[in-house]
């Protein structure tokens, strides 16, 4: 089975999935889609490449095991030649090799590797590739990545012997699809317009976005420390915007923010209750007692703005 696989005898359909960074995509697709196209059309074997805005994105290569390995051929040549080209405008003296990397399902991997690792190990001195198996799975699936590093016919060669492990086990159970997950892009505002930062260039955001921030700028201010309350006691939210804020985050309820009754401590310190000199800002409290004289500033309050230690209301001069 081996050696019908080598020399692409076998007519069986097979799916391969590689991993691969923003730029490696680039080198695959071309200008205007023109290399992939010519992949597809001289290898016979279908390649798609994942959607999203990704730094990683998965190609899948569909077909039989002979269309399979001129597919990977096309692309490890292609790889050298980008090495090769940007070795040109460098300062290195040693030429690394060309990567590639598998995603597998983790069930295969153990028959990939071999009992105390002798498979894997006669898959490298027999091809000359360096073949690696991720310990962990990659992220949110049941699939591993699997390193092969060297010349492109090693590469070559040493997809064909995993081509052929996957064949004789396949997969058990279901498996869950590694998904690379979008890039989170950073988001900034200014002069109440949301952007987004892509290379050097900031570049207006959505509407939503924009219009959740100018919301958000027209709610209550925050409480300062040591307050309970609203900066502006008394005052609500108002609805409408609430309301609209809400509906552009799924939410159907409006908020209301009426602060809650609250009571205040007001300490005079004891030099101003004990100054002579007449004061036209001390405060004057309502009480019930009738036996102090009524404080001609403050109809229908009774003023305790007296000495301590004197026996008689102070200013007298004031009552």
């Amino acid at each position: 089975m081996e050696s019908k696989v080598s020399e692409g005898g076998l007519n069986v359909t097979l799916t391969i999935r590689l991993l691969m960074h923003g730029k490696e995509v680039g080198s695959i697709i071309g200008k205007k889609g023109e290399t992939v196209k010519k992949m597809r059309e001289e290898s016979g074997a279908r390649i798609n490449i994942s959607e999203g805005n990704c730094p990683e994105r998965i190609v899948t290569i569909t077909g039989p095991t002979d269309a399979i390995f001129k597919a990977f051929a096309m692309i490890a040549y292609k790889f050298e030649e980008d090495i090769t080209n940007s070795m040109s405008n460098s300062t290195a003296t040693s030429k690394p090799p060309v990567t590639l990397r598998l995603v597998v399902p983790a069930s295969q991997c153990g028959s990939l590797i071999g009992k105390g690792g002798s498979k894997i190990k006669e898959i490298r001195e027999s091809t000359g590739a360096q073949v690696q198996v991720a310990g962990d799975m990659l992220p949110n699936s049941t699939e591993r990545a699997v390193t092969i590093s060297g010349t492109p016919d090693a590469i070559i060669q040493c997809v064909k012997q995993i081509c052929v492990v996957m064949l004789e086990s396949p997969p058990k159970g279901a498996t869950i699809p590694y998904r690379p997950k979008p890039a989170s892009t950073p988001v900034i505002f200014a002069g109440g317009q949301a952007y987004t930062i892509q290379g050097q260039y900031a570049i207006p955001h959505p509407d939503q976005l924009t219009k959740l921030h100018q919301l958000a700028m027209q709610q209550t201010p925050f409480t300062p420390l040591g307050q309970t309350t609203p900066a502006f006691p008394g005052e609500k939210l108002p609805l409408h915007s609430s309301e609209e804020a809400q509906n552009l985050m799924g939410q159907s309820s409006g908020l209301d923010a009426s602060p809650p009754a609250s009571t205040h401590e007001l300490t005079i310190p004891n030099d101003l209750s004990r100054s002579r000199a007449p004061r036209e800002d001390l405060p004057c409290v309502t009480s019930c007692s009738s036996s102090h004289p009524r404080c001609p500033r403050c109809p229908g309050a009774t003023c305790f703005c007296h000495q301590p230690h004197l026996s008689t209301p102070w200013p007298p001069s004031a009552l």
